[in-house]
């Protein structure tokens, strides 16, 4: 171990030495190294935006959606389905469940105008289940379908019509028609995107159903469960069957998936980003090592007399070859921590963050980018260093001295 170290001690002291020549032979690694890890970052980075995007649209893993409907064209009894659907909920224990709808509609006065919008109509575990985010207020609270003013959730683009006035001093939106009355808006949801002008109105199903006396003839109504991934591909078959034990038989019942785990395209299309750019990356890199060889090389015809000397003294051909090997090592490995510094201070700059809309929880620098830019330095420096090393080792005592 001790000669280990000093060998790492006597390779800093050459690379010090000779400063200059390693420094400009260091930049292309340092700037390959940086760029292999901002490749694996960023692909993380990827991967948890369109997680958060797949998770708002699909749910998260696992979330199978529930729906039904009359092959006969007799209208559908959503009551006696919801039962039907609380019931098998209840023997199988799941926690988040909600229901929804996302066909309604609803006549808001504006400021100008009373204006239709469309309403979505949710239990108070939709954004649980879906990750929504907030820009302002809360979510629903099991407690809320009791309120005599019903709370709503609205969009970004909903609320600057109102000029964006604070969600504490008593909001509220005025709806017309059959839900006529005053809605408490308890939240705002965030735009998904530059230039989202959507306006939505998201309430309680209770909330609706208690304004309206029963849900429109073409409305479809959608039940959503939140269950381990594990245990999905088990327990989807046996609730299938469960629902459609005991109902007519022209009531069609669909079980399905619709978080983005159960699509393994996202997954692939991730990994071939990465893997794209993380060639191109080590390419760079491995052009920066060649460069490094050239110059090691030019080096070592340039320190022979050293090498005979050192020899004559006793320093054995393995001491020779780990020492001009480690210079190398220690030297792209100095330039790998330097380039993953590059690499995390870009990262955080404002603009890459930009690129990822949608993102809401982002994610800290990952360690598997660092470690990998710095196994890639320390590597690309062992090979680097291998053929000088062994140019070192094989040249002779007596015409090294002569040199």
């Amino acid at each position: 171990m001790s000669g280990f170290i000093g060998a790492i001690g006597e390779a800093w002291s050459e690379l010090r030495h000779h400063k200059l020549r390693v420094l400009l032979s260091l930049i292309g690694i340092a700037v390959s190294v940086g760029a292999l890890t901002a490749v694996v970052a960023l692909s993380e980075y990827q991967q948890q935006q369109m997680a958060e995007q797949s998770d708002v649209n699909g749910g998260r893993p696992a979330t199978v959606s529930i729906s039904a409907a009359r092959t006969d064209g007799a209208p559908m009894d959503w009551a006696t389905f919801d039962e039907r659907v609380a019931q098998v909920s209840e023997r199988y224990s799941f926690t988040y469940q909600t229901r929804l709808v996302n066909t309604a509609t609803a006549d808001v006065q504006t400021p100008e105008q009373v204006r239709s919008v469309s309403a979505w109509l949710v239990d108070p575990a939709y954004p649980v289940i879906h990750r929504t985010p907030l820009l302002e207020g809360r979510w629903f609270e099991d407690s809320d379908a009791e309120l005599l003013a019903p709370p709503i959730v609205i969009t970004e683009a909903l609320w600057d019509v109102y000029g964006r006035p604070a969600l504490g001093n008593g909001f509220a939106l005025q709806l017309q028609g059959d839900l006529g009355g005053s809605y408490t808006v308890v939240g705002v949801t965030p735009r998904q995107y530059d230039g989202d002008t959507e306006k939505r109105v998201v309430m309680l199903f209770d909330s609706y159903q208690s304004r309206v006396e029963q849900l429109p003839a073409d409305t479809q109504v959608m039940w959503e469960v939140w269950m381990p991934e594990a245990k999905v591909s088990d327990i989807g078959p046996l609730l299938a069957a469960d629902l459609r034990a005991g109902l007519d038989k022209s009531v069609d019942v669909i079980v399905s998936r619709t978080d983005w785990a159960s699509r393994p395209e996202m997954k692939n299309s991730s990994a071939m980003f990465e893997l794209v750019t993380g060639a191109i990356a080590g390419l760079v890199l491995l052009l920066g090592g060649l460069g490094l060889v050239n110059i090691q090389l030019v080096a070592m015809r340039q320190r022979i007399r050293e090498i005979g000397v050192r020899r004559s003294f006793g320093a054995t051909g393995s001491r020779i070859f780990s020492s001009v090997m480690l210079e190398s090592v220690v030297a792209t490995a100095v330039a790998g921590v330097f380039g993953i510094a590059i690499a995390v201070a870009v990262l955080k700059a404002p603009f890459v963050l930009d690129m990822f809309q949608g993102m809401h929880d982002v994610p800290p620098f990952p360690m598997r980018a660092a470690i990998t830019g710095l196994v890639a330095a320390v590597a690309i420096g062992a090979l680097a260093g291998f053929i000088p090393a062994l140019v070192a080792v094989r040249s002779n005592v007596i015409d090294a001295l002569r040199f």
